[in-house]
């Protein structure tokens, strides 16, 4: 029954996002930074990459807390809907006081100040939003949570195609129309979210009680430490980069940084949207101890971990491959100029999407399983070496030093998490899995040498159906069991 809800809710989830996000991050995003450049952009998204690693002061892992708590008591959500609302008002103050210190801290000019107003109103809103859609998730009411997820860029890809290709005389565009239509965008979806909610949970009024605020926030502060860790190693890059390139060169650099980075940023929404699920029905199994510690493979925890191991390896291995050999005409395509500089970011940044997927899985079912002093410490040890190695590579190399260390920090992180699961629930992975896991990496690897002698789209479309067909000739991807499963 869980495995049914799993399937179903992640297929609403991903086909919501994926008739929106990808023309959101390949077109409207692609098409700002073609219209300000790359300086301007890098300009931009610093100081959205500081915001970003703030943001826990927004949550304190109320959300990711919330979605756990309401999956397994689900009666509780109408007590906790308007403390917690309260809770983050309060929040947003704490958050803005010390994104302006911060701010202080590094120098920012005025233009930087106003900006970053804007970008934290953004984040705020943006934090709003999933909380409350992690009310949806909790109860999994999934259809709900799909159309919010893609709410805020629908109506933001509306504003931008207006003020990117309908200019009416305005003048040339402007970041801080962009960072304006996100604003917009944002209350609307926050809107419409809250007014669900109060229909559903008869919510009438805000209410503040220190009491069970505290209880709350001591309960979330492990959640907290662990997004505030893993934020900081998946966004630290373009902060470390802008400090350490040469003046000249530093929102260039950052620049040429994010636009390598927004193709990984749309396939790693992908991974994201995976664990949307994952999370309620996780916590329901090691809530209602469907599986003890001493789980075996035929039980449905392991089942479901496999399974959905199986299909992210088999996405992201496929991605990172083929995209890395396929970067310069890809490149070509999304930007105008810095062809060979966005290549070479590229080639080796978009092998982050398989420790990231994998992080995804088995991230989620530590977290889950209430495993976050454990995570916290694997998040740290990611944080110090992402630190240390863009300390040696960014002097050298540059953007591409970034890439690397990224590469690195995520790679830590997965092997971590992977070792800690398979240890805490004794799940036996047989020989004969890593063999066909290996052999299909390899013949990924292989086909992919062979996409500098054919069309690029053409290559994508040859190697993506090869690899479904190796997966479900290896039996990775049991293709009968999850079409059984949506039927019923």
């Amino acid at each position: 029954m869980l495995k049914r809800s799993l399937l179903s809710g992640l297929f609403w989830v991903l086909l919501a996002n994926l008739l929106v996000k990808p023309f959101w991050i390949l077109g409207i995003e692609v098409g700002v930074q073609n219209a300000v450049g790359e300086e301007m952009y890098g300009f931009y998204y610093a100081i959205l990459s500081l915001s970003f690693i703030l943001n826990i002061l927004l949550d304190l892992g109320i959300t990711n807390f919330n979605t756990r708590n309401i999956a397994q008591n689900p009666k509780l959500i109408s007590k906790h809907l308007s403390g917690l609302l309260t809770i983050k008002l309060l929040l947003f103050a704490l958050y803005l006081v010390v994104a302006f210190s911060v701010g202080a801290l590094l120098g920012y000019g005025s233009r930087q100040f106003r900006l970053l107003a804007w970008v934290c109103l953004n984040q705020f809103l943006n934090s709003l939003i999933l909380y409350l859609r992690s009310n949806f998730e909790g109860l999994l009411l999934f259809k709900w949570d799909s159309l919010l997820s893609v709410l805020d860029r629908l109506l933001m890809i509306v504003i931008c195609v207006f003020l990117l290709w309908c200019p009416m005389g305005q003048g040339p565009f402007r970041i801080e129309w962009f960072v304006g239509a996100q604003t917009a965008a944002y209350i609307a979806t926050a809107l419409l979210a809250l007014a669900v909610l109060i229909r559903k949970t008869g919510l009438k009024r805000l209410t503040w009680n220190r009491a069970f605020s505290l209880a709350i926030i001591r309960k979330s502060l492990p959640f907290a430490l662990l997004v505030l860790l893993m934020a900081s190693y998946n966004r630290i890059d373009p902060v470390m980069l802008q400090l350490l390139s040469p003046a000249d060169a530093a929102d260039h650099n950052v620049g040429i940084y994010a636009g390598a980075f927004r193709l990984l940023d749309a396939l790693t929404m992908i991974a994201y949207l995976v664990s949307v699920p994952l999370l309620p029905i996780f916590s329901k199994l090691t809530k209602n101890q469907v599986v003890p510690a001493s789980a075996s493979n035929d039980s449905e925890l392991s089942s479901i971990t496999i399974m959905m191991f199986s299909m992210m390896m088999v996405f992201s291995i496929t991605a990172a491959c083929t995209l890395s050999a396929l970067s310069e005409p890809l490149m070509q395509l999304l930007y105008n100029n810095h062809i060979d500089e966005y290549s070479n970011v590229f080639s080796v940044l978009i092998f982050c999407i398989i420790p990231t997927s994998t992080t995804y899985v088995f991230g989620t079912l530590l977290t889950a399983a209430g495993r976050l002093r454990q995570l916290n410490i694997f998040a740290a040890g990611s944080l110090i070496a992402n630190i240390l190695i863009n300390l040696f590579c960014i002097p050298r190399w540059g953007a591409a030093g970034s890439a690397f260390a990224a590469l690195g920090a995520q790679c830590l992180m997965a092997t971590a998490q992977v070792a800690a699961a398979v240890k805490h629930f004794k799940m036996r992975i047989s020989p004969s899995y890593i063999l066909k896991l290996t052999l299909f990496t390899l013949s990924v690897i292989a086909m992919s040498f062979c996409t500098p002698h054919i069309s690029w789209w053409i290559a994508l479309v040859v190697i993506a159906t090869a690899s479904i067909g190796m997966a479900m000739l290896l039996k990775l991807i049991n293709i009968k069991e999850i079409i059984k499963e949506l039927k019923q």
